[in-house]
């Protein structure tokens, strides 16, 4: 199924609006070089609750971008991966990640120039 997401109604809106979202894109890169547990996640995507990365991965394993895999063993294992959904979708977010890399002092600047001129002078 194909759609516009320029129509209202279309429901790739809502996969961009996942796919678009900034832990979304931060556990996908974190998990290219291989599947990781739940702690591991949260540790190399700084600054994420738990309540947000169990959400987060919620979403992600329903809509077919991880495998959430448990093992029967004490303490519990669950390791998350991509899935060749996911490692299709991590090299366009790679692609965007370079992009932000190499233009931030660029995008750092015009933020400092727009500030500066819509900032009122203190009085």
């Amino acid at each position: 199924m194909q759609g516009n997401p320029y129509d209202r109604d279309c429901p790739t809106r809502q996969l961009l609006d996942r796919i678009g979202d900034q832990w979304t894109v931060l556990i996908v890169g974190a998990l290219v070089d291989g599947p990781l547990r739940f702690t591991q996640i949260g540790k190399r995507v700084e600054g994420i609750s738990q309540k947000v990365l169990t959400q987060t991965l919620r979403s992600l394993v329903r809509d077919g971008i991880l495998t959430r895999t448990a093992y029967p063993v004490i303490p519990p294992r669950v390791d998350y991966e991509l899935t060749t959904l996911g490692r299709d979708l991590s090299e366009p977010l790679e692609l965007l990640d370079r992009w932000a890399r190499r233009h931030m002092d660029q995008v750092s600047a015009a933020r400092a120039a727009f500030d500066a001129e819509h900032t009122p002078a203190s009085a």
